[in-house]
């Protein structure tokens, strides 16, 4: 009798943890190519600096700014590519830093997304031909999360190797940057 109720016990536990697992909705780790080849149609302002992301982004969720898969592969595709080499940790060094609180084309991720996939006068070369759309996006979105100026939910996992700054999730551009008097930068050029 008492080997019975324990059997139930058991059983009653696994379909309780089977029926949970088929409620959470599964992870999809590659996207419909419909769907993904939308994701290249930007909305680009003339100069370049800011615009409108796709409107799959936002019917999406914004995967890929809040999802910590997408900003873990973001993280391995930033070494895969050499963009160490340039940017170094996110504080630059051949390349812009990501953490000085000023960002040339902005921090939204559609001009990041255009910086990536088509490069940027002055040495940032375009990626459009050797990464696929989506890994461009994710790859902002790690970019995105390097130079936060607040923490966000989601976050790629910390490195175990040695920490020169805090990790992603900690936004770390909080901390050096002063906002201070909000001006022009002379190399940004005209407001649009």
């Amino acid at each position: 009798m008492r080997i019975l109720l324990w059997g139930f016990l058991i059983a009653g536990g696994l379909a309780v943890s089977v029926l949970l697992g088929w409620i959470d909705h599964p992870r999809e780790f590659r996207l419909d190519p419909a769907i993904t080849a939308e994701l290249d149609h930007l909305k680009l302002m003339r100069n370049g600096i800011g615009g409108a992301p796709p409107e799959v982004d936002f019917a999406l969720g914004q995967p890929y700014e809040t999802d910590s898969y997408n900003l873990s592969q973001g993280k391995r595709l930033y070494t895969w590519f050499g963009c160490p080499t340039c940017h170094g940790d996110g504080r630059g060094a051949a390349g812009p830093s990501f953490l000085d609180g000023w960002w040339l084309y902005g921090p939204e991720m559609v001009s990041i997304v255009a910086s990536i996939r088509d490069g940027r006068p002055h040495g940032m070369p375009a990626f459009q031909n050797r990464m696929t759309i989506e890994q461009i996006w994710q790859l902002a979105g790690y970019v995105q999360t390097i130079g936060a100026y607040s923490a966000k939910v989601a976050a790629p996992g910390r490195d175990d190797a040695k920490h020169t700054r805090p990790s992603e999730n900690r936004a770390p551009a909080t901390i050096i940057f002063d906002e201070g008097p909000v001006g022009v930068h002379p190399e940004q050029g005209p407001e649009p």
